[in-house]
């Protein structure tokens, strides 16, 4: 019986060395489940407050920051992130063997003249040139007279040339409702037609971006039922604020080594709110303040040849001054 005793007292203790630690087991589990959900909880704080891990290289970097010299525009930036993501993430699937779907990303725009469509679009060609969805990234910028004829046939020639221009880059049709004021007769149908076919013919080899005001490209799209569908992104581009607009302008003056003084910021502001009220035709936003800066430096070429008659150059900061008296509507 001591013998057995013994025999087992012996064997137990190499039994345990054997058997790994239950300790050791219990606390590297709860370390994992800890760094896990602390991770988790990290994952969870940064998706609630909306914050983007922005890539710091590559063709979002470069992009975002030709992006970001736009003025407001924050709902068209986080949509083109929107589009920038899912490209991105099509790649990592493809390179890990991973199914991936050929998305359409035929685009409407919509909003008033002068609000940065025809930009964002550049743009956007060239993003997409660099994450390879694209070839060439160029921009083709269209409108009805482009692309409608004057006798049958003619309109559909003059669309597949331009469709195959813009091959390997961006399509883009302004005032594309204009297409069916025609009615049925009009040419303008036909050129709708070619267009959609195009898009079937050239699948995934340009994209196509038909531009124009909110209420008149809504009303478009219901002239043809199967529009809408064909064109998953649409992207508003509001109004600018009269903030906003000021800061265009100081950004289009500084461009031209023009300076506003603060009387001229004034009453370039009034000029703008009343534009915005009185106006009876549709606001042009950033084109209106261009074209009164342009006619500013006019007006202040006039002041200083006036103040100078004799040849005498002015100083270097008359020279940038744009002052109030140089700001008058259009």
């Amino acid at each position: 019986m001591n013998a057995r005793a013994g025999s087992s007292g012996i064997r137990e203790p190499a039994a345990a060395a054997l058997r790994p630690s239950r300790q050791i087991n219990i606390v590297l589990r709860k370390a994992d489940s800890a760094a896990d959900a602390a991770q988790g909880l990290a994952d969870s704080a940064a998706a609630a407050s909306g914050v983007k891990a922005m890539p710091q290289t590559g063709p979002w970097s470069d992009w975002h920051k030709e992006l970001d010299k736009m003025v407001g525009l924050e709902n068209v930036k986080d949509l083109v992130y929107e589009i920038y993501a899912l490209l991105q993430i099509s790649q990592f699937r493809s390179e890990a063997g991973l199914h991936a779907h050929a998305h359409v990303y035929h685009m409407i725009f919509k909003g008033n003249p002068g609000t940065g469509k025809t930009t964002v679009a550049r743009l956007l060609a060239k993003l997409f040139q660099n994450m390879g969805l694209l070839t060439k990234g160029h921009l083709v910028e269209v409108e009805r007279a482009d692309l409608v004829g004057e006798y049958i046939g003619h309109t559909a020639q003059k669309t597949r040339e331009l469709v195959k221009k813009a091959l390997g880059g961006v399509l883009f049709v302004d005032e594309a409702y204009s297409l069916a004021r025609g009615g049925e007769k009009d040419f303008g149908k036909e050129a709708i037609d070619t267009l959609v076919k195009a898009m079937e013919d050239y699948k995934n080899q340009f994209v196509l971006i038909l531009a124009g005001y909110t209420m008149e490209i809504d009303a478009f799209l219901l002239t043809n039922p199967g529009l809408p569908s064909r064109f998953p992104i649409a992207m508003e581009f509001p109004d600018y604020t009269a903030d906003q607009l000021i800061q265009i302008a100081e950004g289009m003056a500084k461009d031209r080594d023009y300076s506003l003084l603060p009387q001229s910021l004034f009453k370039l502001r009034d000029l703008i709110l009343q534009e915005k009220t009185e106006s009876i035709y549709p606001f042009s936003n950033a084109r209106y303040v261009r074209n009164v800066i342009e006619r500013a430096i006019r007006n202040q070429a006039v002041r200083l040849l006036a103040v100078y008659p004799t040849g005498a150059s002015p100083g270097r900061q008359e020279l940038m001054a744009l002052r109030a008296e140089d700001i008058k509507s259009i």
